[in-house]
């Protein structure tokens, strides 16, 4: 028999970026939570940041839904996994409703939508326009009669007479109706307006920003209204496969893999965390900030994206933390680094005419550029030999660094991947690996690489063994 998902859910999309979709969807989260009512978050794309507010907002993990690097079945396996018990799923988009990477909106939040059958509500920023904003939701009514817009959120409204026209314009012309409309708001009204730059970790004013956005949506938006969307969701089937094979390591046979995770390395996928526990695997976290040593008793360890350059004195000063790693990678502990994991592991980092010295497991200075160096969807193939996957690999993820490569005293041999699909490291290519160490620039995730945490595993397993 299959199961089938039928949680009440729903996407918050916008018209483009920066529209509020951030603020209606964290608001509409916290504001259900303080109904007592169990929400289950998500994020549309390989976003940490807004991934992080959701999270907070919701007091459980936020997972991302992506579709370029996270094939339905298990994208589906997923959300339905994530939503057993749930009152309702809050799903925030991203960019633009039917932004993808083609002609045919392919990874676009209606994508998601279709794929979910999730309504949808629309956030518009009605910042000078009145009439004109029916004429646009009546066109994304028509461009995908597949996607079913189920309610307007006003957003930026100058006054009632403004909000009057609106509602009326797009209640009247569309048949949709108006669930919130939301003022101009001040900094007095929000204190974090731009939640989507700055991750949750850094700044002891979060849990204050997700007070405001949640009393935003209970005086500004029909949450009952909002529900009702949520249950009028057409029911989908579950994948026969739902869940991931267990592994049989258990007990003091289970190697324990390290996490580096503070204010300088936070971006992590919970799915990748819990596919490493599922693969057998026990987790320990610590911070390269303030851990004076790694454990004594690891088997590898895990380093993420973050932002190590504005903790860089910090991370530098930490030279116990530095020269332990920097040792015990000569001495094939596996570890698996990730874009910000992988400048940590660099010579140095070089900011403002001062160099602070890292890792140097791979001789490369790092610089940080004011813009993004590389941004976007990656696809690489394995042509090398290295710990954590076969010859032939094709590996799906994501980039978005600031960083640039000042010096790299390597050669291409010492990079084992040959980037198809966006920056990489340089000339093409990424991931740096040298004895059990394995770097690169691209993000992965592990439903679209299910290969990469049982082959973390199965490495750490061998470095356990050679130690007994």
């Amino acid at each position: 028999m299959h199961e089938h998902i039928t949680c009440p859910r729903l996407i918050v999309s916008a018209l483009r970026g920066g529209a509020g979709k951030s603020t209606v969807a964290i608001g509409i989260t916290a504001a259900l939570r303080n109904q007592r009512k169990q929400v289950a978050p998500f994020k549309k794309g390989p976003d940490y940041i807004d991934a992080g507010w959701l999270s907070l907002a919701a007091g459980v993990p936020c997972y991302n839904l992506d579709t370029f690097f996270i094939p339905t079945e298990p994208l589906l396996a997923s959300f339905f996994n994530h939503t057993r018990i749930c009152d309702i799923a809050v799903i925030e988009g991203n960019r633009g409703l039917f932004d993808g990477i083609d002609i045919e909106g392919k990874t676009s939040t209606a994508d998601i939508a279709h794929t979910l059958g999730a309504p949808v509500i629309l956030c518009l920023d009605c910042t000078k326009t009145t009439r004109t904003c029916a004429a646009v939701v009546s066109g994304c009514m028509a461009f995908d009669q597949r996607i079913n817009i189920g309610g307007i959120v006003l957003n930026r409204v100058a006054g009632k007479r403004h909000e009057t026209i609106l509602r009326q314009s797009i209640e009247h012309y569309c048949g949709i109706p108006v669930v919130g409309s939301i003022p101009k708001l001040t900094a007095g009204d929000f204190p974090e307006r731009h939640m989507g730059l700055v991750p949750t970790p850094e700044h002891g004013w979060a849990h204050e920003a997700i007070t405001a956005a949640a009393q935003i949506a209970e005086r500004h938006i029909d949450l009952e209204a909002v529900m009702d969307i949520a249950n009028r969701a057409t029911e989908r089937t579950a994948p026969d496969t739902v869940l991931p094979p267990i592994s049989a390591n258990s007990g003091s046979n289970r190697p324990k893999i390290a996490v580096a995770r503070d204010s300088a390395f936070q971006f992590y996928y919970p799915d990748n965390l819990e596919a490493l526990e599922t693969a057998g695997a026990d987790l320990v976290f610590v911070s390269p900030v303030k851990d004076a040593t790694l454990p004594d008793d690891i088997d590898g360890l895990y380093l993420g994206g973050g932002f190590p350059e504005t903790h860089a004195r910090q991370l530098s000063d930490n030279q116990g933390f530095r020269q332990q790693l920097a040792q015990l990678a000569k001495q094939y502990l596996p570890v698996y680094a990730e874009c910000g994991g992988l400048i940590y592991l660099g010579k140095e980092i070089i900011m403002d005419n001062t160099a602070y010295p890292m890792c140097d497991i791979f001789p490369v200075s790092f610089g940080i550029s004011e813009k993004p160096v590389g941004h976007g969807y990656t696809i690489s193939t394995v042509d090398s030999d290295n710990p954590f996957f076969e010859i032939g690999t094709e590996l799906k993820g994501h980039e978005f660094r600031y960083s640039k490569i000042l010096t790299w005293g390597g050669k291409d041999a010492d990079l084992v991947f040959s980037t198809v699909r966006g920056k990489g490291f340089e000339n093409k290519r990424d991931g740096l690996c040298s004895r059990n160490v394995l770097a690169a620039y691209t993000h992965l995730h592990a439903l679209g690489t299910p290969s990469w945490a049982p082959a973390m595993v199965n490495v750490a397993q061998a470095y356990r063994q050679t130690k007994k």
